[in-house]
């Protein structure tokens, strides 16, 4: 991803340039350590860049939370702070490429746009993880009727499918450049007519981290129609067993496995372990009722919370553990005398939030997006304002 590296400067300078800066709006370091960030606002973008010192160069580097779906404004931003800054630049890798085909932003969706959308097809079907996104590009040819939601969070592939889109001139797929287990909570019940699952990371040595759960498979049998379905194909075996352990693990389901059934189309990663005769296991389930309606609304706002002095010193140091989720303050940046910036990651174990909280005299925020609306992270943002009124004295 875009960085640069530049020679050690006096990073004293750099609230100075904030004030007449064009694409900076803030800047904070870090109360345990020597690192920094850059607040950013560039192309109705906001994000963090981060400044990481060491004994011969500095390292200015975009941050991981906050980071927006185009290199390019990375790499814009980048090039800007660093002549406002004056930095000598060592090496880089932040050259445009004015060549390439723009991506598209019509079918780039947030995860904010899911609140309250309208959705362009009377069939809807989520891919999850689609990677190079030769399926999905080939069930949206195949099925114009049909809107396809793919699911990635490797940005660069998601970029490619998004330039795909494009030069193939596809109208029906939509791309999230976000996590699928969070995702789903965001779509109504009934919606979806089909949800593929194609090789997803076995994750054996981290089997919290897999997206097939009883967690996910109730949000799946919630967002399916009735006789909609799951679809899970994977070269693993312990995957398959672990799954049909999860789907069979419910009271009531119907399930259908297949093996070695060959697809009409196929990855370059199926086709080479086909070449290897490794065994392809395809899994089906399918909803059998209707679901009621997804209810309640969700509030993420901090109310009363604001910045008093020495808050920092009154959080919890430690991860906060409850029943089915947690709430960390990771680390705590000072941006001045009455204000932080506050990283946190909480909600599930399996699927937790990464976000910054802006913590300020005249109010709280989360920076620079709001957590996905699900009861879990509602939860976590309860105890998140919690912790913050108790600390504040």
């Amino acid at each position: 991803m875009p960085h640069l590296k530049v020679t050690s400067f006096d990073t004293s300078i750099i609230k100075d340039k904030v004030a007449h800066s064009t694409v900076m709006t803030s800047f904070a370091t870090s109360l345990t350590s020597s690192d920094m960030v850059i607040g950013v606002e560039h192309k109705d973008e906001e994000f963090l860049l981060q400044l990481k010192p060491d004994e011969k160069a500095y390292l200015l580097k975009y941050d991981k939370v906050t980071r927006p779906l185009k290199v390019n404004i990375l790499k814009e931003a980048l090039g800007l702070v660093s002549e406002e800054l004056g930095l000598e630049v060592l090496s880089s890798n932040i050259a445009l490429s004015p060549t390439k085909a723009a991506l598209s932003s019509k079918y780039f969706k947030k995860i904010e746009d899911f609140e309250n959308m309208d959705y362009p097809k009377k069939k809807v079907s989520v891919e999850v993880g689609f990677g190079s996104g030769r399926h999905l590009l080939y069930q949206a040819e195949k099925n114009p009727d049909t809107l396809f939601i793919g699911l990635e969070i490797h940005t660069p592939s998601a970029q490619q499918v998004l330039k795909q889109i494009e030069l193939q001139g596809i109208d029906n797929i939509w791309v999230v450049n976000y996590d699928a287990r969070l995702f789903l909570e965001m779509l109504p019940s009934n919606l979806c007519t089909q949800i593929f699952v194609h090789f997803p990371v076995p994750w054996d040595k981290k089997p919290q981290r897999r997206v097939i759960s009883k967690s996910f498979l109730a949000e799946s049998m919630r967002v399916l129609e009735k006789e909609g379905r799951l679809e899970l194909r994977t070269d693993s075996d312990n995957y398959f067993w672990y799954a049909l352990e999860t789907f069979f693990s419910v009271p009531k389901t119907q399930v259908e496995v297949r093996k070695n059934e060959a697809l009409e189309v196929t990855s370059k990663y199926e086709a080479r372990w086909l070449r290897q005769e490794k065994d392809i296991y395809d899994v089906y389930v399918k909803c059998m009722s209707d679901s009621a309606p997804k209810e309640g609304a969700i509030d993420f706002n901090f109310n009363g919370v604001k910045y008093t002095k020495a808050i920092e010193s009154r959080l919890p140091k430690k991860a906060l553990v409850y029943e089915g989720y947690f709430v960390h303050f990771e680390r705590i940046f000072k941006v001045s005398e009455t204000s932080l910036f506050i990283k946190c990651a909480f909600g599930s174990f399996d699927r937790p939030e990464h976000k910054y909280i802006l913590l300020e005299e005249d109010g709280c925020r989360y920076f620079v997006s709001q957590p996905v609306k699900t009861t879990v992270n509602l939860h976590a943002h309860q105890k998140l304002a919690e912790q913050l009124m108790l600390a504040e004295g």
